[in-house]
Parts: structure tokens; C-alpha cells; sequence
């Protein structure tokens, strides 16, 4: 029977996740191989973080509490949970947190802790330029992409259609190549994937003519990629599988950058759109209809009598679309009053009958 996991860290059995991973590091400072404490305090060492990585994890923990170390329900067992961890320390992943930077030491050390990591082809990545209007409103763009594909002659495998497969004469048939490392800490095993044969354990008896065993090909395709209403200027899609193949593992992703061309009147905030109009001083006095240019064409836009520079006028609903949902920003027009540098004389006998008109005012201040 294994000792209690509590009774390892030290903790009751109702001791906060801070708690556990307080008495953990404690554990794991007291312990630590390279204080040549020989195998006894190595164990010490296993056995703490074998219970920290269980009572750290709320389902592994609940189940711990309700079957622990024994299952026969099925409910939870822990050799069964040993053996899917992986190798590293008795199967257990290392998490050190900010024990002094030694998870970066442990990962290399044992491989990444332990962790089993699924086989994943190159990710790749491109840049789209749009326009201004396709990128309000959604588009779809034709890419093309050279990179690498599943054989379509042995469907992935690299063996010749209708050849079996025979086990990989470097790793026997594991997968992976396991080494020794004498390191400050003593002499320690770690596995890699086999570069013989990716990783399968497996070599074709007659490599595929097409592919030359390798399983994947260079190929040019071309990619629709659909671009949504709404995306902003350095905003990235990704599009899962689109990425280049590896035998025996997943297809990578695809990340396409998006670029937008600036638009030569309008400009964009947000899900907001907007320019500025510049009107005469007597338009601004009197009124006046002007044509405004917005995404979706000119907008006449009635300009009330008595309008002050700076006034702000909003075109409802004729902003971006919502990316991912349903309506549009809107559209702000700011008005400009231009004052006259020059003026005829007719224009300055004008106007100072309309100031005697008007009658002289005291000039206003305010704070800003």
C-alpha cells in the first residue's frame, strides 16, 4: 500500500490548492537530489511530487478521496494513471512553478517532465491584404500555398500500395531512442523520437515511389480563405489542419495575417467609421445639404442653421459590421467651419453691416 498523499506533503485532507503547493515546494527544497542525501531522500523527493501532482488536480483529487489507491470500481487507478502519464520521475509530470527556475532545468533534464507530445507538423503563416470596404463587409481571398501534404500515392504511410510495413531496426518498433545523461545531479534517462522513423516504429518494406518513404510530399495548393465582416487591421485567422503534414502525426495550422488598405476619406474607429466635412462660414450661419462619402456610397446630411465648428453628426447603422454578430457601428461626420483669410471688399462691407447688425459681444472663455 502507498503512504497517504496528504501524509507525504504534510496537510490535512481539507488543505487549500495554496496550501498544498506551499508544503510541495517545502518538500521539494528539503529533498532535492542535489543535496546528495543518496536514494533515500531521492525517494522522498518522488514521492512528493507524485502526491503534489495528484492533489493539485481537483478531478485527480476527488477521486483520489473517494478510491485511493485501490479502484475496484473503476472509478480511479492510480498504476493505470502512472502508466498514461508517461515516463520522467515514476510517470509523474514536474511542475515547479517558481521553485528558482528549476522547471526549466527538470524539462531538460527529463524531456518536458514527462509530458507526451502529439506529433504536429510545421505551422505556417501568411500575410492578406484587403481593402477597406471587404474588410467592413467580409470577403474571401484565394491563397496559394507550397508545403507539405500526405502522399496521395500511400495514403501517408511511405510504403509502396500494396507492401507491408517492418519494425524500425534503430528503435525496435518503440518510437523512440532512449539515452543517458550524466548531469550535477547524477546520471539521468531521457527519450526522443526516433528520427529513423518519425516516431511510428515502423519502416515500409518498399518505400512509396511517389514519396520516397517519407510519407509527405511538396505541393502547391491553392486555399480559399474566408475573411469575416468586421476584422480589424492586424488581427490574425487561423485555420486548423491547413498547415503542412508529418508522417504519422497531425496536419499543422495556418495563420493568415490580415492587412487592411487604408481608405482615402474615411477612417475607422472601432466599429465606428468617420471623416470630416468642411463648410463655409456662411453655410454653417445659414444651413445647408451636403454629400457625405460613407462605405455603402454618399449620404446627403442636412446641416442645421447656427452649426458650430466641431459639431459632431452620426449616420446611424452605416459603421462596420460586427464581427461575429449581427448590426453595424455608425458613421461620425465632424464639421469643420472655414473662416476666410482674404476676403473681397464687397465680402468686408458685408459682413461688417451684418456685425453692426449683430451687435459687438463680449468674448467668452472657458477652462480646458
Amino acid at each position: 500500500m502507498k503512504k497517504d498523499y496528504y501524509e507525504i506533503l504534510g496537510v490535512k485532507k481539507d488543505a487549500s490548492i495554496d496550501e498544498i503547493k506551499k508544503a510541495y515546494r517545502k518538500k521539494a527544497h528539503a529533498h532535492h537530489p542535489d543535496k546528495g542525501g543518496g536514494p533515500e531522500e531521492e525517494a522522498k523527493f518522488k514521492e512528493a511530487n507524485e502526491a503534489y501532482q495528484i492533489l493539485s488536480d481537483p478531478e485527480k483529487r476527488q477521486a483520489y478521496d473517494q478510491f485511493g489507491h485501490q479502484d475496484p470500481s473503476g472509478g480511479f487507478n492510480y498504476q493505470q494513471y502512472q502508466q498514461q502519464a508517461g515516463q520522467g520521475f515514476g510517470g509523474v509530470d514536474f511542475d515547479f512553478g517558481d521553485l528558482g527556475g528549476m522547471g526549466d532545468i527538470f524539462e531538460t533534464f527529463f524531456g518536458g517532465g514527462g509530458r507526451r507530445r502529439t506529433k504536429r507538423g510545421n505551422d505556417l503563416e501568411t500575410v492578406v491584404t484587403i481593402d477597406f470596404k471587404e474588410a467592413v463587409f467580409g470577403t474571401e481571398k484565394k491563397i496559394q500555398l507550397d508545403k507539405k501534404f500526405d502522399c496521395d500515392k500511400c495514403g501517408g504511410s511511405g510504403a509502396e500500395k500494396g507492401t507491408e510495413m517492418k519494425e524500425c531496426g534503430v528503435c525496435k518498433g518503440r518510437g523512440k531512442i532512449q539515452t543517458t545523461r550524466r548531469t550535477i545531479l547524477g546520471t539521468f534517462a531521457q527519450e526522443s523520437i526516433c528520427e529513423t522513423c518519425e516516431g511510428t516504429g515502423k519502416l515500409p518494406k518498399t518505400p512509396c515511389s511517389k514519396c520516397k518513404g517519407k510519407g509527405v510530399v511538396k505541393e502547391s495548393q491553392e486555399v480559399k480563405v474566408k475573411i469575416p465582416a468586421g476584422v480589424d487591421d492586424g488581427q490574425t485567422i487561423r485555420l486548423n489542419g491547413f498547415g503542412e503534414a508529418m508522417k504519422g502525426g497531425q496536419t499543422g495550422d495556418l495563420y493568415v495575417h490580415i492587412r487592411i488598405k487604408p481608405h482615402e476619406k474615411i477612417k475607422r474607429e472601432g466599429y465606428n467609421l468617420s471623416n470630416t466635412a468642411v463648410i463655409s462660414f456662411a453655410e454653417a450661419a445659414i444651413g445647408t445639404v451636403i454629400e457625405v462619402p460613407t462605405i455603402d456610397g454618399n449620404v446627403k446630411l442636412k446641416i442645421p442653421a447656427g452649426t458650430q465648428s466641431e459639431k459632431v453628426f452620426k449616420l446611424s447603422g452605416r459603421g462596420v459590421t460586427h464581427l461575429g454578430g449581427s448590426g453595424r457601428g455608425d458613421h461620425l461626420v465632424t464639421i469643420k467651419v472655414r473662416v476666410p483669410e482674404k476676403l473681397t471688399k464687397r465680402q468686408k462691407e458685408l459682413l461688417e453691416e451684418f456685425a453692426n447688425e449683430e451687435g459687438k459681444e463680449k468674448p467668452k472663455f472657458w477652462p480646458f
